[in-house]
């Protein structure tokens, strides 16, 4: 071989190889890409409108999930994405059930939209389960796809953060929104200033779905962080503020009386112990005094979750 065509001068090269591409390599045989949803045909919407919430860090007290499984009840599916690609089934694992030993259902994490026709002159979409562990950019614009396809006209995001927030007061809820004229009710956007923390994907849908000209917004309730476990009060406000802002009525279920339930549990519990009592009064306080959370409230209430669940913290 010309050692002039070597890269070291003087240095001998082998014997140039060449290795064949593979057919399924060559250019334009790359394969058709699959689609990631199989959509069904309901038929014609009135009005329809979307409600979307994930478990994960923005569902705390399983307020956003509860609020959405109690809309979406037994509604029929309208969309179903590709769980094989969207989880991972060793971080979600499926359940079994096994009965006398006998390995009986397995039951896989499911992404679905469903419809509740729920009146004359408005019909819902309601997306809710576990949150995807891959493919949140494409998924998001496949979410977005199904939902202009369908017609919607409102996008609503709820979820649930933990917060220097007493249990015997009404739940405060914050809200998101790209046009802040869209919050309905009392509802303010928040936090003031800038919060920077781990996103969720509820939120990267709701800004995909603001920026194809959607109109979407979030309420996220504030639950007391020394509360532990499914928190009712929550779910309630969350369920009350979709009926609100879509001027429709919903169910609430069980949820009143549970809220009930879990306010005298917690009332006893505080009553129980001075310091604990002292720090719930200082927390009415500042509501009473209206005193909106600030960023580094939050994050710090945040931070204290994200170590619970075993997750990294948002950065400042």
């Amino acid at each position: 071989m010309d050692e002039a065509r070597c890269p070291v001068p003087g240095v001998p090269c082998s014997p140039a190889r060449t290795t064949a591409i593979p057919a399924h390599r060559k250019p334009g045989a790359y394969p058709v890409g699959v689609a990631l949803y199989r959509i069904e045909d309901p038929g014609p919407l009135v009005r329809p409108a979307i409600v979307v919430a994930f478990d994960g860090w923005v569902d705390a007290g399983s307020a956003a999930t509860t609020a959405a499984s109690l809309i979406a009840g037994e509604g029929a599916a309208v969309a179903t994405f590709d769980a094989d690609r969207l989880f991972d089934y060793r971080a979600r694992r499926p359940t079994l059930d096994i009965e006398d030993g006998r390995l009986s259902e397995m039951t896989w994490p499911e992404f679905r939209i469903r419809l509740v026709r729920h009146s004359d002159d408005r019909d819902l979409l309601v997306l809710t389960g576990p949150e995807p562990d891959y493919r949140w950019p494409r998924l998001s614009d496949a979410v977005v796809e199904v939902a202009r396809s369908l017609g919607v006209t409102d996008w609503i995001s709820i979820g649930a953060i933990p917060a220097a927030v007493p249990h015997t007061r009404a739940v405060p809820i914050l809200g998101t929104a790209a046009d802040p004229s869209l919050l309905r009710g009392d509802i303010r956007p928040g936090p003031a200033g800038l919060l920077r923390v781990p996103a969720a994907l509820v939120s990267v849908l709701e800004m995909r779905a603001a920026e194809a000209g959607i109109a979407a917004v979030g309420y996220f309730a504030q639950v007391p962080h020394y509360v532990s476990g499914p928190y009712a009060p929550a779910a309630l406000a969350l369920l009350r503020a979709v009926a609100r802002h879509l001027d429709v009525a919903l169910d609430s279920g069980p949820l009143v009386g549970e809220s009930e339930e879990l306010r005298t549990r917690l009332d006893a519990a505080t009553a129980a112990d001075e310091s604990t009592h002292g720090y719930v009064q200082r927390l009415e306080a500042m509501v009473d005094e209206e005193r909106m959370p600030a960023g580094d409230d939050l994050i710090s209430e945040i931070e204290q979750f994200l170590r619970d669940q075993g997750t990294g913290g948002p950065s400042r």
